[in-house]
Formats: C-alpha cells, structure tokens, sequence
C-alpha cells in the first residue's frame, strides 16, 4: 500500500473518479462528502494526504483546510486542491497553507503524481512500508529541503 488518502467532494461522481485512479496505483482511498465530514473522518481514518474541493455545502474546502492547519494533530497533514480554482481560491489556499493544486477537469496522470509528492511529505513514498505518521506530515519548513510549495499549472490557472 502507498498510503491513505482522504477524498473530500461533494459529488458523488468526482469522488469515485478520483478513488478508482488511486486505488489503481496501490493508495487505500477513503471519502467524504463535504468538509464537515472530513473533520468528522478524518481523526478515524488518519489520512496521509487530504484532497479537497473548493466549493461544497455545509463546510467549503478553504476553510476546511484552514481548520485542519489549526489544529495540532493535522497542522501538518497534506493537503491539495482538486476544484475548478479561481485565482481568489488559489491565492486564499496559499495563504491557509494548502500544499498543491489541481484543476478541474484533470489529467489523471496528474492527479496520481500530485498525491505521490505529496506522500513523500509523510514518508509514504513508493515501496515504503505502512509507517503511519499519525496523519501528520514530518517537519516541514520553507528552508527546509523538502518543504513543498503549491504549484499552479496551466490546467489551475484556468478560472
């Protein structure tokens, strides 16, 4: 197993799009269908890496990771970006930490090799054993060597 990952959309369709892709490269996939149910998941699960969608009811995916980086068990946890982004989006995920993007429609391809960099955050890297983290990522900090900036690809930067 490469590692957990918790897909948090709100539609149904999206999230077994993105758990049939994932699974088909050895990543356990757990869901959930907005952020309040991540938060409630989340602590049972813990995830190597959360995915989220920026727009969804009762908790949208911004302040959804905004909680997750305020609190001690997941300040660290991380976390991309799979929504159909504005540039406002982009710009509020960097500044509540968010550790990648992807747009909406995605490649696939793209979404696999966002979630297996992410993955190296936590120590779940390819052919590792399943050395649970705890949900949390390993230090991370902007000097450090592997300190993960989000990145914008064409594909996000489309509104």
């Amino acid at each position: 197993m490469s590692g957990r990952v918790l897909v948090v959309d709100d539609s149904e369709v999206i999230r077994q799009l993105i758990r049939v892709n994932l699974e088909l490269e050895g990543f356990e996939v757990v869901t959930a269908a907005d952020g309040a149910e991540c938060l409630e998941v989340i602590r049972r699960v813990q995830p190597d890496v959360v995915t989220l969608d920026v727009v969804m009811p009762r908790l949208d995916g911004l302040r959804t990771a905004a909680r997750l980086r305020a609190t001690p068990d997941t300040s660290r946890l991380p976390i991309a970006i799979v929504s159909a982004c504005t540039p406002a989006d982009l710009d509020l995920g960097e500044t509540v930490g968010v550790d990648g993007y992807l747009g909406k429609p995605f490649d696939p391809a793209d979404l696999v090799a966002l979630v297996r960099r992410l993955m190296r955050l936590t120590g779940q890297a390819d052919g590792q054993a399943d050395g649970r983290t705890g949900g949390q990522a390993g230090e991370r900090t902007a000097g450090s060597p592997d300190a993960v900036r989000p990145e914008r690809t064409e594909r996000t930067d489309r509104g």
